[in-house]
């Protein structure tokens, strides 16, 4: 009887860690690779230029052909396994610097010029399907064909005189707590109040929000009710995307929507993909004001400055009270829970509905595909383009 509590406890261990696994091999990295997820900046990979990647634990190399076009290929020459992004891109394929070998965008080995009589290997390297959108590079992972890509796109920035900006941010932390992280509406009376108070917490307040959480076509949708003139929502897309609006940068300005994505690079390393929109209608004042605060501060990484923010607990940038300062709070938060966190030892209360709402989703979606049955065909949500704003804001939704 006494090893009961033990066993029960790893068998929560057990289950949790489940939601945190990304490989292939692994029921969540499955499940992940379904869908397309943003990979990169556009702006990080020039014409006839290289980088690498790690994306849910598998090295790959993104380069960009002399056209222009985008490829997204396997990390190392299937040769003696060098790094491919070394080498140079020659047209529309990539060489490698070891000893030659030339892959195509498909990942078919075209070229070995120290075997120039043997013809060339049926072994290939990994080739998956791209596609640049809103400033972002978005790849599909999984096998057969990609899906249509529906989820990840944002009409409400597609329209003439939207302002976008883009962000990355490499966390070194588990991909689900910042997931979590998106569905906690509670957490913004507190983390946010961190620091110094920015216009973001100013306009939330300080206030326990009433929670409700529906779930829609997309992922689900999050209210937080702290007063009759105080609702937020924000919408969550399956299975790695948030929604929300910010206030905009000087109280004259327009808000600003937001859509993050996490995207586990492994288990214990995040990259989390921004895409900030200010909608066409904005002064030209407001629109300079935008582009301005997103060339000087927009790049700002809080796991770069780990031993300082956990050191001082001190905001000394207040020019930066949106990008910067919220990265900052939500990192001292997260990171904070460890680069894992032991969701086994946690003790949950009834204001951690979101949390719990998001993990029975996953957990059923999970089971699903395991059970060899179909999982939800999620879509993309006519109804969460427009979310309503705070106060002194007009509603649009």
């Amino acid at each position: 009887m006494n090893n009961i509590p033990d066993q029960r406890h790893e068998e929560r261990a057990q289950k949790f860690k489940q939601l945190t696994e990304c490989s292939r091999c692994k029921p969540m990295g499955r499940l992940l690779r379904k869908f397309w997820q943003p990979v990169a900046l556009a702006e990080s990979v020039p014409v006839s230029g290289a980088i690498p990647l790690t994306i849910m634990g598998e090295e790959l190399t993104l380069y960009r052909g002399d056209s222009g076009a985008l490829h997204l290929v396997g990390g190392r020459c299937a040769h003696r396994r060098t790094l491919l992004h070394t080498g140079w891109v020659v047209g529309e394929e990539i060489r490698c610097i070891y000893h030659g070998w030339q892959f195509d965008a498909k990942g078919a080995c075209v070229r070995r010029p120290a075997e120039a009589n043997t013809g060339m290997p049926r072994t290939q390297i990994a080739a998956y399907p791209v596609k640049e959108y809103l400033g972002l590079v978005f790849a599909y992972l999984g096998e057969g064909e990609p899906p249509e890509f529906d989820l990840p796109r944002k009409l409400l920035l597609e329209g003439e005189g939207t302002l976008v900006a883009n962000g990355r941010e490499r966390w070194d932390n588990n991909w689900f707590q910042q997931v979590e992280n998106s569905l906690d509406a509670v957490h913004v009376s507190f983390v946010h109040m961190a620091l110094t108070v920015g216009p973001f917490g100013a306009a939330v307040t300080g206030a326990i929000p009433e929670l409700s959480y529906d779930e829609t076509s997309s992922g689900i949708r999050q209210t937080a009710l702290r007063s009759a003139t105080n609702v937020r929502v924000s919408d969550w897309t399956f299975p790695n995307n948030n929604h929300v609006t910010v206030p905009g940068l000087s109280p004259e300005d327009p808000w600003i929507d937001v859509f993050v994505w996490m995207i586990p690079n492994d288990e214990e390393n995040t990259t989390r993909f921004m895409i900030y929109g200010q909608q066409a209608g904005a002064t030209e004042e407001s629109r300079k004001r935008f582009q301005d605060y997103f060339a000087k501060y927009g790049k700002y990484d809080p796991a770069e400055h780990h031993d300082e923010l956990f050191a001082s607990h001190v905001w000394d940038n207040p020019e930066d009270t949106f990008v910067g300062l919220t990265a900052a709070q939500d990192y001292l938060s997260i990171r904070g829970q460890a680069r894992i966190t032991a969701r086994e030892d946690e003790i949950l209360g009834r204001s951690d509905l979101g949390i719990v709402t998001l993990r029975k989703l996953f957990f059923r979606e999970l089971e699903l595909q395991e059970a060899g049955q179909p999982t939800k065909s999620w879509r993309s949500s006519t109804d969460s383009v427009h979310l309503p704003k705070q106060p002194g804001q007009e509603s649009t939704a």
